[in-house]
């Protein structure tokens, strides 16, 4: 051990050395980024623009979608540059920094959604309390929650990261800096490590996710109880966006780190984290603009273009 070379920075062997190969993902990636950064930015900019938005609900959804920029930001960016660099490289010090705001934009997401479950619960399930559940206090008071977990659960994981020893192999096979391959490249022991890591994300998506589900089996509940068949399909429309959103990331996530090791392989590890990590967040937009009434309402408004969005 005293022969090795501390490492200062990790080579990605996650992308492809063939030229023809990287031009054609960078090309693949760099239509999702666009898609992905300018979807959300005109829903912000919808939301902004519209005084019939500036509800709790879209206040959510506002910051939801500044998240969704900032992941791709982090993620992607870094490997659009590193498709067409001759040395895909990253320092250890940016490498653990692209990990915390990863980590941070992961958490806070999760808590944003379930925010936006707790208002569907009470705008259907308590309408009469609505007003009192969801006031402006309150709705701020969410979004700074989950963006202050976000950042601890971020901070702690990094914090025992930065004691880490690399030296050795610096060759990461991903096109990301994520948490796990790192500790596999550790010169030194990683068990505590691995157990805060464990303890942290446990607690955070079980929690995150006890309150979406808690609040949808109330929704749920009140909207089985709607007598008229039409009723129940408008309050059931209403929960749709927010539904497909929230299944996507969980799905896509369960998928990404509950797969059998029997099945994994470099290839399957970078299609599971493409999937969760850049086109759940290229999708968000689309889903939100195209089953949301007020949204393309507002973008008819702003576009002044209404007979080109139907």
């Amino acid at each position: 051990m005293k022969n090795q070379t501390t490492v200062t920075e990790f080579i990605f062997l996650g992308l492809p050395s063939d030229p023809l190969v990287q031009i054609f993902l960078f090309s693949v990636f760099l239509v999702i980024y666009l898609t992905t950064v300018n979807g959300n930015i005109v829903i912000m900019l919808v939301i902004r623009a519209d005084s019939h938005l500036h509800t709790p609900m879209y206040f959510f959804l506002f910051n939801l979608s500044f998240l969704d920029i900032c992941y791709s930001w982090v993620t992607v960016t870094n490997a659009l540059r590193n498709f067409l660099a001759v040395h895909k490289i990253i320092s250890v010090n940016g490498c653990i920094a692209q990990m915390f705001f990863i980590l941070l934009s992961a958490c806070a997401e999760s808590f944003i959604l379930s925010a936006m479950a707790y208002y569907r619960y009470a705008a259907i399930c308590d309408p009469l309390r609505y007003m009192e559940k969801m006031s402006k206090g309150v709705s701020l008071l969410l979004v700074s929650g989950a963006w202050t977990t976000g950042f601890f659960y971020a901070l702690l994981n990094t914090v025992f990261t930065l004691k880490l020893h690399f030296s050795g192999s610096n060759q990461i096979h991903h096109f990301s800096c994520e948490l796990p391959p790192l500790l596999q490249l550790a010169c030194t022991e990683t068990l505590t490590n691995q157990v805060v890591l464990l303890t942290s994300a446990v607690v955070t998506a079980s929690s995150s996710f006890l309150l979406t589900l808690i609040s949808y089996i109330h929704i749920i509940s009140t909207i089985q109880r709607i007598r008229s068949a039409e009723g129940r399909r408008k309050a059931f429309s209403t929960c749709s966006s927010h539904l497909i959103v929230v299944g996507l990331f969980y799905l896509t996530g369960f998928l990404q780190y509950t797969k059998p090791s029997s099945v994994s392989s470099v290839m399957l590890d970078e299609i599971f984290s493409i999937q969760y990590s850049i086109l759940t967040h290229m999708l968000k937009p689309i889903i939100y603009s195209l089953k949301n009434k007020e949204v393309k309402t507002a973008l008819r408004k702003m576009l002044g273009k209404s007979k080109f969005i139907r």
